[in-house]
């Protein structure tokens, strides 16, 4: 988000979801991954389209490389696997590696927004039609997987972003697995839900996650069969779904869904700052709450998501009133 008011980022404030990619030629890697090529229908931002699924620039299940290469680790349904996206011209050409090479593949274009379809989107806007024309290449990321989405929005809860990053980054790094494929060590899938079930009291304090979310982790972990089955559902069911689960409310499941299910309505309410960003953007109001942000996105009904995405993506935000959120560090109490 570029603006002279920077909260603290979410994935909903960051320049609206946006991770740069280095341009080049993406190198042709020789580990015996499988590969894949596909041509997507109109313009395609790689940054933009994945870049939600980027929990920090340490994230160790993502990573750009010079070479203009989006790197993914991900636990699929056949298991851990790797995947590297480029494009090349007008196609996109990836490759994968591991158990869950296959379901990457297949998936890839529905990862991409091949599901997407932002031409019924209408701007009503000035800001959005400006950061549409700007942007023609964003599209909404279907992941088809739950898990790896909730609980890094779960460790996101009520906290800065600095702080929830770093949980995910050494929760993963410690108690995940090296990802498949040439990735030098550098990356890692996050743990299978057993995994999370036995991590230590002591090692969530050590990471900084309080036991409120932690525990909303294990009661999720504990049913993760059910919540993986929500892809299934459309998005206003699978947010039903999430919010059986204790300590998962509105704001979680709108942030897992439009990245599991690249649901288009889904706004994220409950959030720091969105509400206020929407309300200044769009009329001048910085003070705006979730009631006043949705009338504002009323006339976008079944596409809110988006024009808040395109809406963050416009860079106008508030000037600071206020001392930024302190960081809290409870590892070291």
């Amino acid at each position: 988000m570029a603006g002279r008011f920077a909260p603290r980022p979410t994935r909903t404030t960051v320049r609206g979801g946006h991770v740069a990619v280095p341009g080049g030629v993406p190198r042709q890697e020789s580990a015996g991954g499988r590969r894949r090529t596909w041509v997507p229908e109109g313009p395609l931002d790689l940054g933009l389209v994945l870049g939600p699924l980027r929990r920090g620039p340490g994230d160790p299940t993502f990573r750009t490389t010079p070479d203009g290469s989006v790197w993914r680790a991900s636990r699929t349904p056949a298991g851990p696997g790797t995947l590297r996206v480029a494009a090349r011209g007008g196609a996109v050409e990836a490759a994968a590696w591991g158990p869950g090479a296959d379901w990457l593949l297949e998936q890839l274009p529905a990862l991409l927004g091949a599901l997407d379809d932002p031409s019924v989107f209408e701007p009503r806007h000035r800001l959005v039609a400006a950061a549409r024309h700007r942007r023609p290449g964003l599209r909404l990321t279907r992941t088809g997987l739950v898990l790896e989405s909730l609980i890094p929005s779960i460790l996101e809860q009520k906290v800065t972003t600095d702080e929830a990053y770093r949980a995910w980054r050494l929760l993963v790094r410690k108690f995940g697995e090296p990802a498949p494929g040439p990735v030098d060590g550098r990356m890692h899938v996050m743990p299978a839900p057993r995994s999370w079930a036995l991590i230590p009291s002591w090692e969530w304090h050590r990471a900084g996650v309080d036991n409120k979310r932690a525990s909303t982790i294990l009661r999720a972990v504990r049913v993760a069969p059910r919540l993986e089955e929500a892809v299934a559902l459309d998005p206003v069911r699978a947010q039903a779904r999430l919010e059986l689960v204790s300590g998962i409310g509105p704001w979680t499941s709108a942030e897992v869904v439009q990245r599991s299910h690249g649901a288009a309505d889904s706004v994220t309410v409950g959030d720091l700052h969105l509400p206020g960003i929407v309300g200044y953007s769009l009329a001048g109001d910085r003070d705006a709450d979730d009631a006043v942000m949705l009338a504002l996105l009323e006339p976008y009904a079944g596409q809110r998501h988006r024009a808040a995405r395109f809406i963050l993506l416009g860079g106008r935000t508030p000037p600071r009133r206020v001392p930024k959120m302190p960081r809290w560090d409870i590892g070291r109490l």
